[in-house]
């Protein structure tokens, strides 16, 4: 019988997520799994426990929650053989997404009894680690700003674009890609783990979590003109095809800057420096994936 944790986020995605406990009780196989439910009480407390299981030798701590939830309970497990599995209640839920998670937590309960167990790579972004993406300019800005709303959820995260795209000024950035320098006034630059912000937003189509690579996308201006467009294609997974966006792979990768600023990973704010040292850290995390998903 396999012992498995649920860190539970009674608030995430701006929903109450209080039927899903029940959920659990009623839906998992006994038969298979000894289990526990847990609920943070404060930021970071799901690192906490995650790393609590993992010493226990768990064979799996579920993250129920969204990606901050995710990227708190990923980091505990980092190095151990207790593996990540998600039941996704937040907003974005990218990493969910990448791994071919059921969006709806009674799908993502019953598929444990046909998942299988796979290594994936996860990032460092100025030593905080991230396991879908993160990145400077504007989409760090809208995190900023969609951290301090009053409430989740895509309705708030459109209105946090439409407050900020007005006001926003490009920067220059000068990147050095596996020790090779190039310089860049951008609008954007992501540097993904996984394929997708979130909400099948995929601003990285071609990323995997097993090729021990960083994929950077890197969007020099939105203008009126290009937005739809652009728009279009991050949900059709053909924001490399733009002619606008410049699309690397790379193992580390440096960004200096004029000037102190907000950063992201994983969705979630953080100011940073002038300089941002970016790095890739294969196979050491422990992934629960469906078996039915694709190589991830």
């Amino acid at each position: 019988m396999k012992r498995i944790a649920f860190i539970f986020n009674p608030i995430s995605g701006g929903h109450k997520l209080f039927p899903v406990v029940p959920m659990i009780e009623k839906h998992i196989n006994r038969d298979n799994y000894e289990y526990v439910i847990e609920d943070t009480q404060y930021k970071g407390h799901a690192c906490e426990l995650s790393r609590k299981y993992a010493a226990l030798d768990y064979d799996a701590v579920f993250a129920v929650g969204g990606d901050g939830t995710v990227n708190e309970t990923a980091r505990g497990l980092i190095g151990s053989e207790t593996a990540l599995g998600i039941i996704p209640c937040g907003s974005g839920n990218g990493l969910a997404r990448h791994l071919g998670i059921p969006m709806d937590p009674y799908k993502a309960i019953r598929w444990l009894d046909n998942s299988r167990i796979e290594k994936m790579d996860y990032g460092t972004i100025n030593d905080h680690p991230f396991f879908c993406t993160c990145g400077v300019g504007f989409d760090a800005e809208i995190s900023m700003s969609f951290s301090k709303a009053g409430s989740r959820g895509i309705v708030t995260y459109l209105e946090s674009i439409i407050k900020e795209i007005s006001k926003y000024k490009n920067t220059t950035y000068k990147l050095t890609v596996d020790g090779i320098e190039q310089e860049y006034s951008a609008f954007i630059v992501t540097c993904a783990n996984a394929g997708q912000w979130g909400n099948n937003a995929y601003i990285a189509p071609q990323a995997s979590v097993r090729d021990g690579l960083l994929d950077i996308a890197i969007i020099p201006s939105l203008t009126a003109v290009d937005a739809p467009l652009m728009a279009l294609q991050l949900f059709n997974k053909q924001i490399d095809k733009n002619r606008n966006v410049r699309m690397l792979k790379c193992k580390e990768l440096k960004i200096s800057r004029a000037d102190n600023g907000v950063a992201h990973f994983d969705g979630e704010p953080v100011m940073l420096g002038k300089e941002i040292t970016i790095r890739i850290v294969p196979d050491s995390l422990t992934v629960v994936v469906p078996n039915k998903h694709r190589r991830i």
